[in-house]
């Protein structure tokens, strides 16, 4: 169950001019479910991507990139879920190759602009002629509105689908900004299985843009985790339209360029947030908050020790407010700290004060605190004015579950 989240209204899900997404029940694993996705992107579209850092990249990343690097412009996006193509060696370059090449034909564009995109089981081969046989069907249906559906074809374990979408002014001009993603396990993005898809139709030069992808990963779903897991299948695409009416955005270091990152980093934090909410066996969301770091590289590495440390997520799942752990987990990530400097906080509630015990600690109210279904554990260094956050979550029974059935 979904901790504070709801499914996304349709009509507060904005259409993006020059953007069409088009879904079919392809049967790719299991029957009768939306599992596929067609985004076709009109001429003029800029797409950059973050993908997965773990070293067993799936063939559709690879393939991904190797589209992405080619110089042509991508004009679709072919998702499909149920089977990851992941572990499948040369032949699942080759079935990825073959499902660019049928969507290249359906939209009469060449096989290199379409980007592939799988989650799902690893190890298992695509189904290269379900896929195939489902793409006439997310033609037939594309369509600039369909963004609500989309979120729904890309779920695996997910719950609930994952969609949001914002506009900003810039240079008088009303830029949207729309995106959905999909995740609940295998999540530590590393750039889980997670997969996100964001689309503006502002105009942006493509190095501008690929430095906003990079960013808006490092903020939002480079800060989150479920398991500690980094998928091999990680991707996030960041579309421009270049259909907004706005001048051309040139330069990271603009006023136009700041607008429109705030807007899209807002979306993506919200995707991001809505994947740990959705996290596979979650009923606790943690905001890890380390400050007083003396860089902060210090401080995001103390924050993802915290958030994945299982002693904590357990701790955190039993609402147990043992700061033995948390201390522990702080102490191991690699980062030099000043034991007796340190203040530790759950909410409001002051539980160490200079390393050791403090004296307003209350630990029936600190329990009472890690009930919540939400609330914040925060570490000050007292070592500099940097800080980082990350989004963190419990480790119940029902993950153990979920997991060891997954493939049932």
């Amino acid at each position: 169950m979904a901790v504070n989240l709801l499914p996304p209204k349709p009509e507060d899900l904005l259409s993006i001019a020059g953007v069409r997404l088009g879904i079919a029940r392809a049967h790719v694993r299991k029957p009768d479910r939306k599992d596929m996705l067609l985004l076709a992107l009109d001429e003029g579209c800029r797409t950059a991507g973050v993908f997965t850092r773990n070293r067993y990249a799936a063939a559709p990343v690879l393939l991904c990139r190797e589209h992405l690097d080619s110089g042509m412009p991508a004009r679709a996006v072919l998702v499909n879920t149920g089977v990851a193509n992941a572990g499948t060696g040369e032949t699942g370059i080759a079935n990825a190759r073959a499902t660019c090449v049928a969507a290249a034909a359906a939209l009469g564009i060449r096989p290199e602009q379409v980007l592939p995109l799988s989650t799902g089981v690893i190890m298992e081969p695509l189904p290269v002629e379900r896929v195939t046989a489902g793409i006439p069907a997310c033609v037939a249906d594309l369509a600039p509105g369909n963004w609500a559906s989309a979120a729904e074809a890309i779920m695996t374990t997910d719950t609930v689908p994952k969609a949001v979408s914002r506009q900003v002014v810039i240079d008088g001009r009303t830029i949207t900004v729309t995106g959905i993603a999909k995740g609940a396990g295998m999540i530590e993005p590393n750039m889980a299985t997670m997969l996100g898809i964001i689309a503006t139709d502002a105009c942006v030069s493509a190095d501008v843009l690929q430095y906003l992808a990079r960013r808006v990963a490092n903020r939002s779903f480079n800060a989150i985790t479920v398991d500690g897991d980094t998928s091999t299948n990680d991707t996030l695409l960041v579309i421009a339209s270049c259909r907004g009416g706005n001048p051309e955005i040139k330069g990271e270091g603009t006023a136009e360029f700041g607008q429109l990152a705030v807007t899209v980093v807002e979306v993506a934090q919200l995707l991001a947030q809505a994947i740990v909410r959705d996290g596979e066996g979650v009923h606790h969301v943690v905001t890890v908050r380390i400050k007083g770091a003396a860089s902060e590289a210090s401080a995001r590495a103390i924050a993802r020790r915290v958030a994945t440390s299982p002693l904590v997520k357990t701790a955190i799942a039993g609402g147990d407010p043992n700061w033995g752990r948390i201390l522990c987990a702080i102490g191991n990530a690699g980062v030099p700290i000043k034991p007796d400097r340190l203040d530790l906080w759950i909410e409001d509630l002051r539980i160490v004060a200079a390393g050791a015990v403090a004296a307003e600690h209350d630990e029936a109210k600190a329990a009472a605190m890690m009930k919540q279904a939400a609330y914040t554990i925060t570490a000050d260094l007292h070592a500099g004015r940097a800080e980082a956050h990350y989004l963190a979550c419990d480790l119940s029974h029902e993950y153990v579950s979920i997991n060891a059935d997954y493939r049932s």
